[in-house]
């Protein structure tokens, strides 16, 4: 499950929301359904926070280039 592709993950999410809100699952079943969605969850989230690390935008400043974090500070 780690070594999945963000949009292959987001895309198994989706099949799990939608195999839950059909009602058709047992308890057992959806249960495990959706233990599987929360560390699903929280590998996206962090592949995200990993992307968010490695993001720089390249700014041209008088022809100098200097690197500004992506991130706001807030």
């Amino acid at each position: 499950m780690e070594n999945m592709k963000f949009e292959d993950a987001i895309k198994k999410l989706e099949e799990i929301a939608k195999e839950l809100e059909s009602g058709e699952l047992g308890l057992d079943e959806s249960v495990s359904k959706f233990e599987e969605g929360m560390k699903i969850s929280k590998n996206c989230t962090k592949m995200l926070n990993e992307a968010e690390k490695r993001i720089n935008i390249l700014i041209n400043n008088d022809g100098d280039i200097e690197e500004e974090s992506f991130v706001s500070e807030e």
